[in-house]
């Protein structure tokens, strides 16, 4: 019996093996017939490639000249800003200009004036002038006196005892005028306060 089943499994073996050589040939006769139709499938996969490169291409320079053409826009923007804080003043000084006169026309006539009272009165005038011109540009005295002390508006430099009462944290003098710009402080009135 053990030579029937050793004599068996040869046969067995030559079946598996012409098995698996009739599975090889049928996968290279599809591989065949699978290259066969990709020719045409190469070529489209090539042209299909080209108009991608090419979109890329359209892309990639696009890209280029958006970035070239944003860096010349910052390096404008750059020197527009230096020029406005460079000149920025210059229409404020040019306004100025006629104040500084009237002052070079009092002085040159102080010497000579005979009456003070014209001159007190020449100064007062380019003193109200020059006043004018500033409220046009948005500043402003801060009115301080008498009004209750806040350190938002106001620096206290000295303190003395309130004559009044009700006068204890309340401002009694200014030392120096303090001014804000449309809403913002741009000096803090120098005052006195009451204790």
């Amino acid at each position: 019996m053990s030579e029937k089943k050793f004599k068996g499994q040869p046969h067995v073996k030559d079946e598996k093996q012409e098995a698996m050589a009739n599975e090889e040939t049928t996968n290279l006769q599809e591989l065949e017939e699978n290259t066969a139709e990709n020719p045409a499938e190469d070529v489209n996969l090539s042209d299909e490639m080209a108009a991608l490169q090419k979109k890329y291409e359209e892309l990639n320079d696009a890209h280029l000249r958006l970035r070239a053409e944003f860096d010349n826009y910052r390096k404008r923007t750059l020197r527009e800003k230096s020029e406005l804080i460079k000149n920025g003043g210059e229409s404020a000084l040019t306004h100025l200009l006629p104040v500084v006169d009237d002052f070079e026309r009092a002085l040159q006539n102080i010497q000579k004036v005979e009456d003070m009272a014209a001159l007190s009165e020449g100064v007062t005038l380019i003193y109200n002038k020059f006043v004018a011109y500033l409220k046009s540009q948005g500043v402003s005295a801060i009115d301080v006196i008498g009004k209750p002390f806040d350190i938002e508006q106001s620096e206290a430099i000295a303190t003395i005892p309130a004559p009044q009462p009700e006068q204890k944290g309340m401002v009694l003098d200014c030392v120096q005028t303090g001014y804000m710009l449309n809403d913002k402080v741009i000096r803090h009135a120098k005052v006195v306060v009451g204790e």
